[in-house]
């Protein structure tokens, strides 16, 4: 299937462009160099070999319709609106298959979709999340209540069906949002978690933990963050923005010391486990705000020879900035999934003293306006 025939193409919103992927990365390519080549010389974007099926995660809406028929389908871009869909051109083949054996395992069991309207109804939205490298399946039903009628039944039911299924959670919302999550828990099937392999580093993966949804081109994301920064075995390395500690430990094999530095505590423990279980000895992670960690350390003389920064689409605040000038790293690697919010950043960067030496942009969603770009920067004079 092409985008061209995608019958939902203005209906979901999830893709912007429907023109060949050719053209799609010709389009990304001169948005990256309208945008960024004022400061240096842009890369040719790389693109994937099959930008098709490539996201392993995957979130599916319920709602009942005027016919009391189960529905399932997309949230539509910027709206709470589910768009009907049993098949997605982006989404891995066999998490669609699961979802739509759960809206044929509700309706077998008289299970209903939960209606905010009414305050009646279980299961809100299901998420399905994929191993690329295991191969293995987490599956989440996100519910209204704890109460999961003929839940042990329903499990077995959906195992069945998809045998290669490795773990199903229950999570508990109560939050009117679409596609939240709420903070209770409860493992059905399995150890709650799976897990996989990133650039030679394993990591577990829960229902609630961040993860990219292209694991082949987050791959390509973070070799080239890895290589930008040229590190030695000398190096202090700063993580901003950690996460779940990815970047952090698949670069702790190439210097001295790495300091892990993220806000949500969440992910922040995700990280400690993910550092452990890949035996990573010359890491720390600190559950911080970042730019204040580095005015403190910049504070009491401490310093770090290369910072790796990974912010949401928003870019990073000023305060943020200019604490990373005042910490003086030797080098900074900016790892950007907002092309407009990079520009302005790097003005400012450039107005604390660093130069932008390359800039290597990565197709991590086809057939949607995003470019997600790698940035070196060194300190001007070193």
């Amino acid at each position: 299937m092409s985008e061209q025939n995608c019958r939902l193409f203005k209906r979901c919103g999830g893709c912007q462009l429907r023109e060949s992927y050719g053209e799609q990365l010709q389009w990304k390519q001169a948005k990256t160099e309208r945008l960024l080549g004022q400061f240096a010389k842009c890369e040719k974007i790389i693109g994937m070999k099959h930008p098709y099926h490539y996201r392993n995660k995957v979130q599916h809406g319920f709602y009942t319709n005027p016919k009391r028929q189960i529905i399932s389908g997309i949230y539509q871009s910027g709206s709470g609106k589910i768009v009907p869909c049993e098949t997605c051109m982006l989404e891995d083949v066999q998490a669609d298959k699961i979802i739509a054996t759960i809206r044929i395992l509700m309706r077998s069991f008289k299970i209903f979709p939960y209606n905010p309207m009414t305050d009646k109804g279980l299961i809100r939205h299901v998420m399905v999340r994929k191993g690329h490298h295991s191969g293995e399946y987490l599956v989440c039903i996100i519910t209204s209540k704890s109460a999961f009628p003929s839940k042990k039944n329903f499990v077995g039911a959906l195992l069945k069906a998809h045998p290669y299924i490795t773990t199903v959670v229950q999570n508990v919302c109560q939050n009117p949002m679409p596609l939240t999550m709420g903070e209770q828990e409860f493992v059905l099937h399995g150890k709650g978690y799976i897990v996989d392999t990133l650039c030679g580093k394993t990591f577990r993966i829960s229902a609630r933990s961040f993860y990219q949804v292209n694991p082949v081109q987050t791959e390509v994301l973070y070799r080239t963050a890895v290589e930008f920064a040229g590190l030695t075995k000398n190096d202090r390395v700063l993580d901003c923005y950690c996460g779940t500690g990815t970047i952090g430990i698949i670069a702790s094999d190439h210097c001295k010391e790495v300091i892990g530095v993220e806000l949500n505590s969440s992910a922040a423990a995700d990280a400690v486990k993910n550092a452990a279980q890949n035996q990573c000895t010359n890491i720390q992670f600190v559950n911080e705000d970042s730019g204040r960690f580095m005015e403190r350390m910049a504070k009491f003389g401490e310093s770090a020879d290369v910072v790796f920064t990974d912010p949401p689409r928003t870019g990073s605040d000023k305060r943020f900035l200019e604490s990373l000038a005042k910490l003086a790293p030797r080098k900074i690697v900016y790892i950007s999934c907002g092309i407009e919010s990079l520009e302005r950043d790097l003005l400012l960067l450039k107005k604390l003293g660093y130069t932008v030496r390359k800039i290597q942009p990565v197709d991590m969603f086809p057939h949607t306006k995003h470019v997600e770009t790698v940035v070196l920067l060194t300190r001007i004079g070193k």
